[in-house]
């Protein structure tokens, strides 16, 4: 199998389940913004040190390409057998809050505006954080067109939180603290 295939040479791509649509439509976006963040999540995982989190972040990557692969396709019903291995548990948000709380314990009060600096890893993880942020603006942008499960809003928006905390985690253990403004 070749990974060319010259479909899209004329700007459009195919969903999963069938159909095509335009490469900048909105659907495409948000899939795409989605696996952007999960390509910034594989790059933070190698930055030093690679165990900061590496189950969790795996973990993360994995359900990112589920979420993708659902919001990459226009009707689920007709490939509800391939999307068995996309499905996403609630309980992930639980282990993100879990997460936080337990990263706020560690940390000091936060007093400032943090700039997303200081360590390598902080920084990529504040990268991913953004990035984060933009492919939740895209699901809700598309949610408002089609029907997009409520639990992809929530796990974004909690795994925002989450970058944004062990970013600042990552600052401490390294020595690094916040930078703040």
């Amino acid at each position: 199998m070749r990974i060319y295939t010259k479909t899209g040479d004329r700007g459009e791509t195919g969903l999963f389940g069938g159909g095509r649509v335009p490469k900048d439509h909105q659907r495409v976006a948000a899939y795409g913004d989605v696996d952007e963040l999960n390509s910034v999540i594989g790059w933070a995982r190698s930055i030093e040190p690679v165990e900061f989190y590496d189950a969790l972040f795996e973990a993360i990557q994995r359900d990112l390409f589920s979420i993708g692969g659902h919001l990459a396709t226009p009707h689920p019903e007709g490939v509800a057998k391939a999307l068995e291995k996309a499905a996403l548990s609630a309980d992930r948000v639980a282990e993100f809050e879990a997460a936080i709380d337990a990263a706020d314990e560690e940390l000091p009060p936060l007093r400032a505006f943090v700039l997303p600096a200081g360590s390598s890893k902080a920084s990529a993880l504040h990268v991913a954080r953004t990035v984060c942020r933009r492919a939740e603006r895209s699901v809700v942008g598309l949610s408002r067109d089609v029907p997009v499960p409520e639990l992809f809003l929530i796990y974004l928006n909690r795994l925002s939180d989450l970058l944004f905390t062990l970013a600042r985690l990552a600052n401490h253990q390294l020595g690094s603290g916040d930078v703040t403004w």
